[in-house]
């Protein structure tokens, strides 16, 4: 991917330059591993939350596998969707059957995963369906992502031989979807609703509601923790604002870098303080 640099202050010919930008605009961002740093979060999280529900179980390598290649299968299908570019269907087709394979394979050895990959599939549908009507980066196609993801706790757990039903496994599927849905918004309200009042206000009464719930079923540690990721909600979009005019100004990477931090810091808790 790094190629050979003249020496500092050496700058590249006009006809390099030309020539790479027009590369660049003409090939398209097709995606063999997940360029967004949310993407990592939105499937380790889940898991990893399972794992600790449960125990760690060497068949939990290939559902980690099968997640990431259903992740980029469908990503680069939802791209497909839009673009109707012929590329993105290789690495669809490539992670495809990859997840064909890892998945038969785990449901020959855990039936119960049936559901969990039926669940899977219907909110995949749904997705494509969502990217078909021409509104692919909608918050219907994130909750529906988050959705598919938040089913890799309690299927992590039945790799493990616990029953999906463990108030463990219940108590971890909770804290997954609340964190992703946390997330969704989050990133949301610093992006694609960048400025929206209401939105913001729809945030911050969920990271409440949250708060409120984990007090109620959780140990105290993720009412805690939910306290920070509120204020996380607030406080970001603040700062965004703040900051808008100036050379400091947030951009998506810090979104994204501050999306990993809250991730590990959930992590921590739960390895901590079990469920």
């Amino acid at each position: 991917m790094i190629g050979l640099l003249p020496a500092p202050g050496t700058p590249f010919p006009m006809t390099l330059q030309t020539t790479a930008s027009e590369r660049i605009r003409q090939r398209p961002a097709v995606h063999w591993m997940p360029r967004q740093h949310g993407a990592w979060a939105m499937l380790g999280v889940p898991l990893v939350l399972g794992v600790l529900a449960s125990r760690p179980d060497p068949w939990q390598l290939a559902l980690a596998g099968a997640a990431v290649s259903a992740y980029i299968a469908s990503s680069n299908l939802l791209e497909w969707t839009r673009a109707r570019r012929p590329a993105y269907l290789r690495p669809a087709a490539a992670f495809g059957v990859v997840l064909v394979v890892s998945g038969l394979a785990l449901i020959a050895r855990f039936p119960p995963l049936v559901w969990f990959a039926a669940g899977m599939a219907c909110a995949g549908l749904l997705a494509l369906a969502i990217a078909a009507a021409g509104h692919p980066r909608s918050i219907g196609a994130s909750l529906t992502q988050s959705a598919q993801a938040v089913l890799l706790a309690p299927a992590a757990a039945v790799v493990a031989g616990i029953a999906p039903g463990a108030p463990s496994v219940l108590h971890a599927t909770l804290v997954a979807g609340l964190y992703l849905l946390s997330s969704v918004l989050v990133v949301r309200s610093m992006i694609r609703e960048r400025g929206s009042r209401s939105f913001l206000a729809a945030s911050v009464a969920y990271h409440a509601a949250a708060v409120f719930v984990e007090a109620a079923v959780l140990p105290w540690a993720y009412a805690a923790i939910g306290v920070l990721f509120e204020f996380r909600a607030v406080a970001l979009p603040l700062l965004q604002q703040r900051l808008a005019d100036t050379p400091r100004r947030l951009r998506p990477v810090h979104v994204g870098l501050v999306e990993l931090c809250a991730a590990a810091a959930l992590v921590l808790v739960a390895a901590i303080v079990r469920f």
